[in-house]
């Protein structure tokens, strides 16, 4: 038997999956969650010593016989949380997240002194927003200078596995493209937004690596505490929405992956780099090569989990409420900003229930409109890939929203796409295992990613959904209304 292993740390939980290359299955899996320091001031962080748990936990799950045929491991991670280490490796401080929004002042310093938004955009191809890591760098040197002096090495939550298990200091362009210190065109570090948070930061920043280039081999001391052998190549890895990428296949252009998870995600694979920072869509590169221009939400399940335990339902039990109800709820909108939001830019935005009248205020409604708010939020990233000129064929559909067969069909309908969803669940996990496999092969000769990808990423055709076009024309209708409402609600929050 032959195998890899891919690696996901989220937001919420790391998993581990053996994933066997010949036979093109998952043989094994393991997981364990993960907690999260929470405050109202908009703080979300974690702390390094979990995620150090974390991999001891789900390797610790795995059979010994299973971890022995594991030839090369690739890791996913959540973007953008910045992990400050000293000279001796040991966390400064907390990681704070992508979803913590207390930076605000500091992504309006940086903007400041670097000219504006406009000239962020072009020094970066993205805006400097509060999910990045680069707010996050310069909010621990204003808030934390002690740390902020004995600072070394500047990680991101996948490069941090990727030290634990080769003790090599790297980053790939993918994940770079989402710290708000890379120019994502030229594929390298930015000195002048750098220079504004310190002088010393672009020294000591990683040395930059192909995203087909290996990351390391693992240590003999990380194969003695995980239990997987020594000396396996341990590949680039990348953020967890570039392994998406992977794991859904959407490594050439026409295909999009659609992530409803936490957050939700939308991103599709360039061969040129595209962006469009005022709409949401930020210009990343990809873990692959090319580039993948992405929007995000910082509310997704998010706003389904609330509206579920307002009303004490099961997830199924949602489900079948909001089946209750019509094409646009009636009306009923949720603006699902609990956690302020990205996309638009109000990191302190509000959520709310609106459209309610004396003959539309019910569960059902309230419960459609949470699933389709979430879809919403993602239309308009939809509209700007079609601007920038991208012609998208079909969604791929992961997350926790594509177990959910009605939330399936209000994406093709809102979206006005077929949506597909993957055969094999896991996708992040699954990518960091096929890119483990795509470092595997190109040690020995020239692999082709694409390729690799139409060989190992299937679809399950029982859970394909296709459009209704009488859905998508009240869909249009209701998408308007929506838009209309989050335009005229979100000066309230600036």
């Amino acid at each position: 038997m032959k195998t890899v292993a891919g690696i996901d740390l989220g937001t919420q939980s790391m998993k581990v999956v053996i994933y066997d290359y010949e036979k093109k299955e998952i043989i094994e899996k393991a997981s364990c969650p993960m907690d999260l320091i929470s405050e109202s001031d908009g703080k979300r962080e974690q702390k390094a010593q979990w995620f150090d748990e974390g991999l001891e936990v789900c390797f610790g799950k795995l059979s010994a016989e299973n971890k022995k045929t594991i030839e090369a491991i690739g890791v996913s991670g959540q973007q953008h949380g910045f992990v400050p280490l000293d000279k001796d490796g040991k966390a400064l401080y907390n990681i704070k997240l992508w979803c913590d929004t207390s930076t605000t002042a500091e992504c309006e310093e940086i903007t400041k002194k670097a000219g504006g938004d406009n000239a962020v955009v072009d020094a970066l191809g993205n805006l400097m927003l509060t999910g990045f890591t680069a707010p996050k760098i310069l909010w621990l040197k204003k808030n934390k200078a002690d740390a902020f002096a004995a600072l070394k090495y500047i990680m991101l939550p996948h490069d941090y596995l990727n030290w634990k298990l080769t003790g090599n200091y790297v980053m790939e362009y993918g994940d770079a493209s989402g710290t708000a210190l890379f120019d994502s065109k030229n594929r390298c570090w930015s000195k002048k937004i750098c220079d504004i948070i310190d002088p010393k930061l672009i020294d000591i920043l990683p040395t930059l690596i192909e995203p087909s280039a290996p990351a390391g081999r693992v240590t003999s001391e990380a194969a003695s505490k995980y239990g997987i052998p020594a000396g396996i190549p341990v590949s680039a890895g990348g953020g967890d929405n570039m392994m998406g990428a992977i794991g859904t296949g959407t490594v050439a252009d026409g295909f999009l992956t659609m992530s409803m998870g936490t957050s939700g995600t939308l991103y599709g694979y360039s061969d040129k780099p595209i962006s469009d920072p005022a709409n949401g869509l930020s210009g990343f590169c990809s873990s692959t090569g090319g580039w993948l221009p992405l929007l995000c939400t910082m509310n997704c399940t998010v706003a389904t989990e609330f509206v579920r335990n307002l009303f004490q339902m099961e997830v199924k039990e949602l489900d079948a409420e909001a089946a209750k109800s019509p094409c646009g709820a009636e009306g009923v909108l949720v603006v699902p900003f609990f956690n302020g939001e990205r996309t638009p830019n109000l990191p302190n935005g509000k959520a709310s229930i609106t459209g309610l009248t004396s003959a539309n205020t019910n569960r059902a409604n309230i419960a459609r409109a949470s699933l389709e708010s979430a879809v919403f939020a993602m239309r308009g990233g939809l509209d700007a890939f079609r601007k920038l000129g991208f012609h998208p064929k079909e969604i791929r559909l992961i997350g926790g929203g594509s177990k959910s067969p009605i939330w399936r069909q209000i994406a093709a309908d809102v979206m006005n796409l077929p949506v597909r969803v993957p055969l094999l669940d896991e996708a992040a996990a699954l990518g960091g295992a096929v890119q483990a496999l795509w470092c595997l092969k190109n040690l020995t000769g020239k692999c082709d990613i694409v390729k690799l990808c139409a060989e190992h990423i299937k679809l399950d055709e029982k859970k394909s959904t296709n459009p209704i076009a009488d859905n998508v024309e009240k869909y249009n209708a209701a998408y308007k209304k929506y838009s209309e409402v989050v335009e005229t609600l979100s000066p309230l929050y600036r």
